[in-house]
């Protein structure tokens, strides 16, 4: 089971460094796509730091957490509690204010797919 935990993690580590490469080099184009049809000044900063800076710092803790096999557990409890508001958001918000764009569901869809993964380790390791 420790090596899919850890696999699971690094996963997670790997998608969001990936996330703030794309989103802090290309920030106009990735922006726009997530909906955000015009950013002023003070738009770009904050997008840059949820996008670039929070998410750097999540994939930097998904990588200590993937490191540290005593941490593994903590890693899939932390999965479940940052993706299950996430989906249930995105659920909410998608039938609120459908019809969205195809990137918002697909990180949709990848965001279920990140907590259903975390849910089964979870219980497999119970």
């Amino acid at each position: 089971m420790q090596p899919m935990i850890k696999s699971y993690l690094v996963l997670n580590a790997v998608l969001y460094l990936g996330l703030v490469v794309w989103c802090s080099l290309r920030h106009e184009q990735t922006s726009r796509a997530g909906g955000f049809v015009s950013l002023d000044n003070s738009g770009h900063s904050e997008y840059l730091v949820i996008y670039g800076g929070l998410q750097l710092g999540i994939a930097a803790f998904y990588g200590y957490l993937a490191a540290s096999p005593v941490l593994h557990r903590t890693g899939i409890v932390f999965s479940l509690m940052l993706y299950l508001p996430i989906v249930l958001y995105r659920i909410v918000t998608v039938i609120a204010y459908r019809p969205v764009s195809g990137i918002t569901l697909g990180t949709g869809a990848l965001e279920l797919a990140l907590l259903a993964g975390a849910a089964i380790l979870f219980f497999r390791a119970a």
